[in-house]
C-alpha cells in the first residue's frame, strides 16, 4: 500500500473522530432526509463483471472517501471482477453535531447510542439502498453475488438493510459499526438472516463507536436473532455463514490488517468465476 493510500485510509476514521469532539446534549431534530439519493460513485471492474460490492460511507463522509479502497481491492487479481457502488448520503442536520448540516444517512442525537433513534431516517435510507441493490439485480447481477457493507454509520445501515432485505445477498460487511433498531430488528429480519456471511471488524480503542457497543451488538445478533458465529479460517462461503468478528488495535478507523482480512473474506464470498 502506498503512503498516499494509507493517508487516505486514515482520513476515513479521522473525520468521524473529530465529530465526536462536538457532542452536545442538543434537542433531537426531526429527520429531513430527501427521498432520493445523489447519484452514486461507480468504480467499474477491471475484468468481466460478475459481482458487486455496495459500500456505504460513514457520517460526514461521501462515497469518494472509499474510492481508494475500491481501487486497492480491484488491483488484486482475485477481486478484479468486482464492481464497486459507493453511494453518497444526503446532507441533513445532525443533532449530535450541534445541528449542523452534513452528509448523514440518519440523524444521531448522541454518540452514546442509548437514546431514541431516527427510525424514519434509517428506514428511508434502507429503502434507498435496497433500490441500489435492485438496480444491480436488474443489470444482471444475482443477489447472491452482491455484498452490502459500510463503515460506522454506514455499517449500521448495511446491517439493517442486509438483514431485513427479502433478497438474500452474498454477505454483509460492518466496519466499526453497531446494530440499529434493536427493538424491532428481530421482527424485521428476513428468513435468510441467520445464514448470511457477516464480516465484522472493530477497533478495540474506538472512542466513538465504543468496542463494548460492538460486543453488545454481536451478542444481540447471536442470542436474539439466532445468527451463529464463524471465523476467517473457514474455507469457503458455506463455512463463513454467520458472524465473523475480528478485532484490531486501532480507534475509529480501518487498518491495513483489517482490509487484508476483508479482502480474503470477499474472495471466498464472491470468488472470481473466470
Amino acid at each position: 500500500m502506498t503512503v498516499t493510500r494509507r493517508t487516505q485510509l486514515v482520513k476515513l476514521g479521522w473525520m468521524a473522530s473529530i465529530l465526536a469532539l462536538s457532542i452536545l446534549g442538543a434537542r433531537r431534530l426531526a429527520s429531513t432526509m430527501p427521498n432520493t439519493l445523489p447519484p452514486a460513485l461507480t468504480v467499474p471492474p477491471l475484468t468481466t463483471h460478475t459481482a458487486t460490492v455496495l459500500f456505504i460511507h460513514g457520517l460526514g463522509d461521501t462515497g469518494d472517501g472509499w474510492r481508494p479502497v475500491a481501487d486497492m481491492f480491484q488491483a488484486d487479481p482475485g477481486l478484479s471482477h468486482v464492481k464497486w457502488v459507493l453511494p453518497h448520503s444526503p446532507s441533513i442536520k445532525v443533532t449530535a453535531n450541534m445541528g449542523l448540516e452534513m452528509p448523514s444517512w440518519f440523524d444521531i442525537t448522541s454518540f452514546g447510542f442509548d437514546c431514541e433513534e431516527d427510525e424514519t431516517g434509517m428506514l428511508r435510507s434502507a429503502h434507498a439502498i435496497n433500490q441500489l441493490i435492485s438496480a444491480e439485480i436488474d443489470s444482471g447481477v444475482p443477489p447472491e453475488r452482491i455484498v452490502v457493507g459500510g463503515f460506522s454509520q454506514g455499517a449500521a445501515m448495511s446491517l439493517l438493510t442486509g438483514l431485513s432485505s427479502e433478497r438474500k445477498v452474498a454477505g454483509i460487511v460492518a466496519l466499526s459499526g453497531w446494530v440499529p433498531l434493536r427493538h424491532k430488528l428481530k421482527a424485521m429480519a428476513s428468513r435468510h438472516a441467520t445464514s448470511l456471511p457477516i464480516f465484522w471488524g472493530h477497533g478495540t480503542h474506538d472512542p466513538l463507536v465504543k468496542f463494548e457497543f460492538a460486543l453488545d451488538s454481536i451478542e444481540f445478533l447471536k442470542n436474539r436473532v439466532g445468527i451463529p458465529t464463524t471465523t476467517l479460517s473457514a474455507p469457503d462461503a458455506a463455512g463463513l455463514k454467520g458472524i465473523c468478528f475480528n478485532t484490531y488495535s486501532t480507534g475509529h478507523s480501518t487498518t491495513e490488517k483489517e482490509l487484508d482480512d476483508l479482502k480474503g473474506w470477499l474472495k471466498k464470498v464472491i470468488p472470481s468465476r473466470e
